[in-house]
C-alpha cells in the first residue's frame, strides 16, 4: 500500500514512540490517552469522511473536521465534555509536536487552536467523611489473611494518598522504616520519585502484613502487593483492587447510609488530600505530597465544600450576635455624656 502523505504516519509514530515517553518523560496511562485519540480521529475520518487510509494526509486534520470529530464523539460515544476537552488538547499537542519538526505544518497548529474548549461543569471532588472512612476500613476481617490484605492496602493507600498505580507498583525496599519518621519511596508520573512519611500505625500494619505475605523476606524487591495463580506471584490489578473496594463499600452502606453509592481506589486519594487541606496544610505541600507538579492541579481541593461553608457562616452568625447586642452605652446618659466630654 503505497501512502499519499508518509509524512503524517511517521509524525504520529514519532509523537507516540519518541516525544511522548522519553522528552517529556509522560506515563503509560497519558500516552494511551493520546493514542486513543489520534486512533478515533483516523477512524472518524474513514468512517464517517470516506477517507481511505493510505490516503489520509494532514490536510485532512483541518478545524472542520476535528470540530466535526469532536461532534461525533458526544453523539455517538456519549462522551462528558471534559472528555472532549481531553480529546481535543491531545490532538492540539499532537500538532504543536508536528510544527516543531516541520514549519510547513504551523497552519495545523494555528487551525487547532481555533478549536474552542467546550465548558465543562466544575468537577467536584468525590471524597469520604472522617466517619465513613473509618466505616470501610473496618470492614475487612483482619482475621483472614486476605482480610489483613485489603484493610492494609486502603489503610496505606489512604495514609500515602498514593495512585492505584502507585500502590501496585510498591516493592519490599520501598520502605525505609529503620528511622524515627518511617517513609516510603512512591514513583509517580514520568517515574519521579517522591518521598511520602507514614503513620506509625501504618508501619506497623505492614509489618504484620509482611510476616502473613512475605514471610522472611527483608531487602526484596518483589512486588508488596500480589495475586497468585497456580503457584505463580503476579503483580496485583487495578480490577482486583477495585473489586474488593466494591465490595466492603455494599458492606459499609448497610450500616452508614452516608456512604456513597459507588466506591472506588482513587476516593482515598481524595480524601487524604481533602483532610490535609481542612486540617490546615499549606495547598503547596498538599501539591507536593500528592506528586503534582503545578500547584494549580491541586485547586480542586481547596474549594469551600459544604462544611467548610457551614463552619463560616457560623462564624459569621457569632459575629453578628455580636454586633447586633446593644452597646454598654446605649442608655446610659452619664456614660454617653462623658463619651461625648459633657460631664
Amino acid at each position: 500500500m503505497k501512502l499519499k502523505d508518509k509524512a503524517f504516519y511517521v509524525t504520529v509514530r514519532e509523537f507516540l514512540t519518541i516525544h511522548l515517553p522519553k522528552r517529556r518523560c509522560l506515563s503509560e496511562n497519558t500516552i494511551k490517552s493520546y493514542r486513543t485519540a489520534i486512533n478515533l480521529l483516523v477512524d472518524y475520518l474513514a468512517e464517517e469522511k470516506g477517507i481511505k487510509l493510505h490516503k489520509l494526509s494532514f490536510s485532512h486534520v483541518s478545524a472542520e473536521n476535528i470540530n466535526a470529530f469532536l461532534d461525533w464523539l458526544q453523539s455517538t460515544r456519549r462522551i462528558s465534555a471534559s472528555s472532549r476537552n481531553q480529546r481535543l488538547m491531545a490532538l492540539r499537542s499532537f500538532a504543536k509536536f508536528a510544527a516543531s519538526q516541520d514549519a510547513e505544518y504551523l497552519y495545523l497548529q494555528s487551525e487547532l487552536a481555533s478549536v474552542p474548549m467546550q465548558k465543562a461543569p466544575r468537577k467536584i471532588v468525590d471524597f469520604l467523611s472522617e466517619d465513613v472512612l473509618k466505616c470501610l476500613l473496618e470492614q475487612p476481617s483482619r482475621s483472614t489473611k486476605l482480610g489483613l490484605r485489603n484493610c492494609f492496602f486502603m489503610s496505606l493507600m489512604y495514609d500515602t494518598a498514593a495512585r492505584v498505580s502507585e500502590m501496585l507498583t510498591l516493592r519490599l525496599n520501598s520502605f525505609v522504616l529503620n528511622q524515627s519518621a518511617p517513609f516510603v519511596y512512591l514513583v509517580g508520573k514520568g517515574d519521579k520519585i517522591r518521598t511520602v512519611p507514614i503513620m506509625d500505625k501504618t508501619a506497623a500494619m505492614l509489618n504484620q502484613y509482611r510476616l502473613a505475605f512475605h514471610p522472611g523476606e527483608t531487602l526484596s524487591d518483589d512486588y508488596l502487593f500480589y495475586t497468585t495463580t497456580h503457584g505463580v506471584r503476579h503483580q496485583m490489578s487495578v480490577d482486583a483492587v477495585e473489586s474488593f473496594m466494591k465490595k466492603y463499600g455494599a458492606q459499609a452502606k448497610e450500616v452508614c447510609p452516608t456512604m456513597p453509592d459507588k466506591v472506588h481506589p482513587h476516593q482515598l486519594r481524595h480524601t487524604r488530600a481533602i483532610h490535609l487541606y481542612r486540617s490546615g496544610v499549606p495547598l503547596t505541600l498538599v501539591a507536593e505530597f500528592l506528586g503534582h507538579s503545578q500547584v494549580t492541579t491541586t485547586q480542586i481541593y481547596a474549594y469551600a465544600d459544604t462544611e467548610m461553608k457551614r463552619a463560616a457562616i457560623r462564624k459569621i452568625d457569632g459575629i453578628t450576635d455580636e454586633i447586633t447586642q446593644p452597646a454598654i452605652w446605649e442608655n446610659d446618659k452619664e456614660m454617653i455624656k462623658r463619651l461625648y466630654g459633657l460631664a
